[in-house]
């Protein structure tokens, strides 16, 4: 049987850590003094756009980039300069980097015949690698061309898992794929790492499958990192503008607000669209005005409001409820609570 480990959730003994790493291709410093403790079955994300230094990150943990300072620790073991093969790293890449020409059998058993293992205990360790990622017998023998996105997502995560890593890698594994798919997948890869329990660090640069998928999200910004927290944590009390704009959606409280609240106009003043109260009686502390509905977005479960107030537009999310519908034109009351907002240096 494949061997599981115990998930700890809370307090956990660290992992992998990272100490002051810095990163460079040729002049370019592309990691500024990386700092981070994944602990023992945490699922740990870095996020952030394009180019921030994420998979750099990443691929210095699994041993492909050598970095020009700092060390990376696996539990009290320094394994900074240990060669890819010798990490017990399991290893999801964004293209799966799958054999199409072999069968997904052995596409699975490949990691565990370069270790030199015994038939029986082989096809033993495939098969139940193979039920617990939800393939079946008639498709390990199937060529992985023959398979859909979805199933050879699958076979990437069983090959990564066969070989029973301490920690598995995740470099945008969704990402190929359509967005429906994306969000079954998404669960699917949570309930999997919650069952295995193993210490998973997966790379992204979509902020909903972060907050979805997440213990804690390292937020990356050109190879700095601006934030590490809880998905609560970085949503609500995000720790720098550049994490408030870009984790999820947000107004900037501009012009006549700020002056009407008496808010510091030195500082840059931001309100999540939930936080934003439309047609309610006030709570206490709370700054209500009228503004006017330019447009609104009909999603199902909510409906987004583009409501002018003063000089400017702010966006607001209602619950729907199917009675409270406002049309456009109509002039509504906003509530903003000041311990709502999330305010930062100008600078």
């Amino acid at each position: 049987m494949l061997r599981l480990m115990t998930r700890i959730k809370d307090g956990g003994a660290p992992m992998i850590r990272l100490d002051d790493i810095v990163v460079k291709f040729g002049d370019f410093e592309a990691l500024h003094h990386i700092n981070v403790d994944v602990k023992e079955g945490e699922f740990f994300t870095f996020l952030g756009p394009s180019g921030c230094g994420k998979t750099t990150t990443l691929r210095t943990i699994t041993g492909f980039i050598d970095p020009v300072g700092g060390t990376v620790h696996m539990g009290d073991r320094d394994i900074t300069h240990v060669a890819i093969e010798k990490r017990n790293i399991g290893i999801v890449f964004q293209s799966y980097a799958l054999f199409p020409t072999m069968t997904v059998y052995d596409n699975i058993a490949f990691g565990l015949k370069i270790k030199h293992l015994k038939k029986p205990e082989i096809d033993q360790k495939v098969r139940s690698i193979a039920r617990k990622v939800d393939l079946s017998d008639e498709q390990l023998e199937k060529a992985v061309s023959q398979l859909s996105g979805g199933q050879q997502q699958r076979v990437a995560i069983a090959r990564a898992l066969v070989t029973e890593p301490i920690i598995i890698c995740m470099d945008e594994p969704l990402s190929n794929l359509d967005a429906k798919l994306r969000v079954q997948l998404r669960n699917e890869l949570k309930k999997m790492q919650q069952e295995f329990g193993i210490t998973t660090i997966y790379v992204t640069h979509d902020q909903e499958e972060a907050l979805t998928l997440s213990d804690r999200i390292a937020v990356f910004n050109k190879g700095y990192i601006e934030q590490i927290g809880t998905p609560n944590e970085v949503y609500n009390h995000s720790r720098t503008e550049f994490v408030a704009n870009f984790i999820g959606d947000i107004n900037r409280l501009e012009g006549q607000l700020v002056e009407n609240m008496r808010l510091d106009p030195s500082l840059h003043h931001f309100i999540r669209l939930e936080r934003l109260r439309v047609n309610r009686d006030p709570d206490p502390g709370e700054y209500q005005c009228k503004g006017v509905i330019e447009s609104r977005e009909y999603y199902g479960l909510y409906i987004k409001y583009y409501i002018r107030v003063a000089d400017q537009t702010l966006k607001v999310i209602e619950k729907n409820d199917g009675i409270n519908l406002y049309e456009t034109g109509e002039t509504v009351t906003i509530g903003i609570h000041p311990d709502d907002l999330m305010s930062y240096s100008a600078e």
